[in-house]
């Protein structure tokens, strides 16, 4: 069920479970500001999801309230995995759903990589 990208931020949702260690994931790469991990409901051939480390609810959270290098450490964290995969030569496509409307299923900040085929049109003409 879509969330409230407005709401507080949960502890217990599932993304924070896997960053404390209390569910394991397929992890792709971590550094200090990012956690990225194989999607478990895979939609392309290459489906990985990227999240900060820090406990933000949503895009507009983490823009307003983390400290710019966090910002930016993550932002570099997307872009290293895409490259990690080989992505960048044939595209790939990214995807941070926020809210209701954009249909947020987890309550924490998370961008998911797609590659490895054609994606075709996100939104109809």
């Amino acid at each position: 069920m879509p969330i409230d990208a407005l709401a507080p931020y949960d502890d217990q949702n599932i993304f924070a479970r896997i960053l404390r260690g209390e569910i394991p994931n397929r992890t792709v790469y971590e550094d200090e500001w990012a956690l990225a991990f194989h999607d478990i409901n895979p939609q392309a051939p290459v489906h990985v999801l990227v999240i900060p480390k820090g406990a933000y609810v949503s895009w507009d959270d983490f823009t307003a309230k983390a400290p710019d290098e966090e910002v930016a450490g993550f932002i570099r964290a997307v872009g290293h995995v895409a490259r990690e995969l080989g992505l960048p030569a044939t595209g790939y496509r990214l995807l941070a759903n926020i809210g209701m409307h954009g249909h947020q299923e987890v309550p924490h900040l998370h961008v998911h990589i797609f590659g490895g085929r054609q994606m075709g049109l996100m939104l109809p003409r």
